[in-house]
């Protein structure tokens, strides 16, 4: 059995014209005679800044894991390896987007490469940019997942 999803159009198509115009005046007439329509203001909640993660992965490279960054923790405060060109706006915001935490400060550490020996060649371990974030306390960043 197959059914006819345009059977209404038929139908309408149908009808006179003035037929329509007729039933449209009647329509308006009753709704003159309902009463007004009372407006209820509704609330609307607040909605939560989006999460901007695209540009977050640009600027963070990893947690940095250590002894000190682990005593740390009891400090509300985080340490990431961070790319050589951001600064401290742009590391809040990445931090702030990817882990929904407010950050009060950051401080930028560059840690110089340094020169390294294995037998007779000599050759250099490369440096990096690490940032020291401290968050508010009560909120927490799970750095490594369980």
């Amino acid at each position: 059995m197959a059914f006819n999803i345009f059977k209404k159009q038929k139908e309408e198509k149908k009808q006179p014209k003035k037929a329509k115009k007729v039933e449209e005046k009647k329509e308006a007439k009753p709704a003159v005679l309902q009463e007004p329509k009372i407006e209820k203001k509704v609330e609307v909640p607040k909605v939560r800044k989006e999460k901007k993660t695209d540009t977050a992965y640009k600027i963070l490279k990893t947690p940095h894991v250590s002894e000190k960054a682990t005593d740390l923790l009891e400090s509300n405060q985080y340490i990431f390896r961070v790319f050589e060109g951001t600064n401290k706006i742009e590391i809040k915001r990445a931090v702030e987007d990817l882990y929904g935490v407010k950050v009060i400060n950051v401080k930028i550490i560059n840690v110089p490469e340094k020169s390294r020996r294995i037998g007779k060649t000599t050759g250099v371990r490369k440096g990096y940019k690490k940032a020291i974030v401290k968050v508010i306390s009560g909120q927490k960043i799970e750095v490594l997942p369980r």
